[in-house]
């Protein structure tokens, strides 16, 4: 069992408040997006077992068997199969979507033919596998989550009252529902970028106002305006109208499967990952947008965003239920009085501390998290859980 010592990872996005008001520590005006816990290469967590602070990653290279267990080794290889983040956003991510796993495996082998440096910014597929994810709310919690009904886009669209957009309103009713949205999106993502800018600022202005009235589109027109004020002129601003407004509440969870376009907008969140840094971005940066593969990739299915809430385990363990082998979360939220409760398991876990103090009792001594601090537990080592706090567990659904 071992403390982690985690990397913040400064992105643009994120809030200048959220995590060092979690961890305790100075606000410095720059912004902390993400905490990272984990053992992936770009910022693995440190652990120091007596002989100075080792990347996580060393570790496990060292023993994978010992570490991660022999079933989680063999369904995934000698590295820990998932990412675990504190995750604050600002400002929106890009809109973006990620492979199923095939995919994933025939793009990366492809680029890997073709000889495409792996940091290079036209480079698609930076590994060979899939990205489904889950975010858990700590705060309230806005996102874009996967397509809207078509019909219901046109109504939308025809309510902003732009002249501009009323081709894509007969498109949006003209077909059936995949062939409209593939359709509309590909005219948003291929249009000439100046040409589109003055579609997309009235746009933004429609928005901007019936976010100001009390109508059926006032949630979803603020979420696009907040958008808008962010990336003007960006033709991602039209492809994000096309999708799902969700705000979370803080214990609810959002997760995201292959093939489904998402932005995070504005939160502080709990996320998991299988480990892979594969993105197709359909807009909302200044990256590489590959529009060809972006659209094989995409589901072009309309969807109500499945917002989980967590499910009842044994001891009071509340599990976030997702088709996931690579990753599993949970969360306990612990009375003081609350009887020690063990947390064994087969797999490697990640245990990160959000509110009061996680009292862990292993077979070497004892190690107390505050909140923000988090440990690594090797895959079959004894450990009991004691003390007033919220507990997220990560681990191996195998």
């Amino acid at each position: 069992m071992d403390r982690l010592a985690n990397t913040v990872r400064p992105y643009a996005w994120g809030s200048t408040t959220a995590i060092p008001g979690l961890l305790g520590t100075p606000v410095t005006g720059e912004p902390q997006a993400e905490l990272w816990m984990g053992a992936h290469p770009g910022a693995p967590s440190r652990v120091d077992r007596g002989d100075g602070p080792r990347p996580l990653t060393d570790v496990i290279a060292a023993d994978p068997e010992r570490e991660l267990g022999a079933p989680a080794v063999r369904a995934f290889g000698p590295r820990l199969p998932f990412l675990l983040k504190l995750l604050a956003a600002a400002a929106p991510l890009s809109l973006q979507v990620h492979p199923d796993r095939a995919r994933a495996e025939a793009g990366f082998a492809a680029e890997e033919a073709r000889g495409i440096p792996l940091d290079a910014p036209h480079r698609t597929y930076k590994d060979p596998h899939h990205k489904p994810e889950l975010l858990c709310a700590l705060t309230p919690f806005d996102g874009l989550c996967g397509f809207r009904d078509p019909v219901r886009t046109a109504d939308l669209f025809a309510a902003l009252d732009v002249d501009a957009l009323k081709p894509y309103v007969d498109l949006l009713h003209a077909h059936p529902a995949s062939d409209a949205l593939r359709e509309v999106l590909t005219a948003v993502l291929t249009a000439d970028r100046a040409a589109i800018a003055e579609t997309v600022a009235q746009a933004s202005a429609a928005a901007e106002r019936l976010a100001g009235e009390d109508g059926p589109y006032r949630d979803d027109c603020a979420a696009y305006a907040f958008v808008a004020r962010h990336y003007p002129g960006d033709p991602g601003v039209l492809a994000a109208m096309l999708l799902n407004h969700v705000r979370l509440q803080p214990g609810e969870a959002l997760h995201l499967d292959a093939g489904v376009p998402h932005a995070y907008l504005d939160g502080f969140g709990v996320e998991i990952m299988a480990g892979s840094d594969n993105v197709l971005r359909c807009g909302l940066t200044p990256k590489h947008v590959d529009v060809p593969e972006l659209l094989r990739v995409v589901r072009f299915e309309p969807t109500v965003p499945a917002v989980l809430r967590s499910e009842a385990g044994p001891d009071e363990e509340e599990v976030y239920d997702a088709p996931v082998d690579e990753f599993r979360l949970s969360r306990r939220v612990r009375a003081a009085d609350a009887p020690p409760v063990r947390l064994d398991a087969p797999a490697p876990q990640i245990l990160l501390c959000t509110a009061g103090t996680a009292r862990l009792q292993g077979g070497d001594g004892e190690l107390e998290l505050a909140r923000g601090e988090s440990a690594f537990v090797p895959a079959g080592e004894r450990v009991e859980l004691r003390g007033e706090c919220t507990l997220f567990r990560a681990t191996v659904a195998v």
